[in-house]
């Protein structure tokens, strides 16, 4: 049997061609999908595997990061997640890796900061695609109309989950770390409303880590219930790919990975860089 990787190039380019039809037909009436398809998807296997086999920490938002030395964190692998950015103004320098971002209003009320990152940061097309330029350094993620499960590769539509938080354990995945390690997803929110109901902030924000982090803007309240789904399918996905997810967050109210101690999360990690 032939391998398809040794087809004729004339036949390997039909088959590609016949696939970028198809996508055309089936999403004509869906221009802003076949637009990142065409011009920005392929920017995404730029990160394929970049970090196969290595480990990461994912930074939540939540208060609790208040109560962590996050300095140490300059020296790893780093996802930070929507205004994670606001720590450099509380004189935390968390020299990031990575940034990830897919809410709407959290896009349209960072959109000039996101562009001035010196991080590669993925967004949501639909949120970002008219708010955002098209820098060297943004990768595009499509988000819309997704179906809902785990997605080891971006190359097609990927859930939200309810949280950007599983959004970004989607992209360490498709970058190939082994394990990720959770800090700041405290999981517990003091807000009165229906799950992803839109309010206006008026107050000190106490749910984030720094008391403007909403203040003065419209947000979305979380659904806590629809996230824990995300994060169960995530570890599922996780752990048949002999992957791990750890909770490294202080006094978190998440149950669904195993805890570890921050300082011991910092330490499984640096050991993981010697050893490779």
């Amino acid at each position: 049997m032939t391998n398809p990787s040794q087809a004729p190039p004339w036949k390997r380019v039909g088959k590609q061609f016949l696939e970028h039809l198809r996508v055309y037909i089936n999403n004509y009436n869906n221009p802003l999908f076949r637009e990142w398809y065409f011009q920005y998807r392929s920017e995404l296997e730029k990160v394929r595997n970049r970090h196969e086999g290595e480990d990461c920490f994912i930074i939540g938002n939540g208060p609790s990061l208040n109560e962590m030395d996050l300095e140490p964190l300059q020296n790893y692998h780093t996802f930070g997640l929507n205004k994670i950015y606001l720590m450099a103004d509380r004189g935390v320098d968390l020299n990031l890796s990575y940034l990830v971002s897919v809410n709407p209003l959290v896009v349209e009320q960072s959109a000039n900061v996101f562009e001035e990152l010196s991080c590669d940061t993925f967004l949501s097309y639909t949120a970002a695609h008219d708010q955002v330029r098209p820098l060297d350094h943004i990768y595009y993620l499509y988000t819309r109309g997704a179906p809902y499960t785990f997605r080891g590769n971006l190359n097609h539509r990927i859930h939200e989950g309810y949280t950007v938080t599983y959004v970004a354990l989607q992209v360490a995945y498709f970058m190939g770390f082994r394990r990720v390690f959770l800090i700041g997803v405290d999981h517990s929110f003091d807000a009165e409303g229906d799950p992803n109901e839109t309010q206006r902030m008026d107050e000190d924000d106490v749910n984030h880590f720094d008391p403007d982090y909403f203040k003065g803007d419209d947000w979305q309240l979380p659904d806590l219930e629809a996230s824990e789904l995300s994060y169960h399918l995530a570890r599922f996905f996780y752990r048949r790919d002999g992957r791990q997810i750890l909770d490294a967050t202080v006094g978190g109210e998440l149950e669904i990975y195993p805890k570890i101690s921050y300082e011991d999360a910092l330490e499984e990690c640096s050991r993981s860089r010697e050893r490779q």
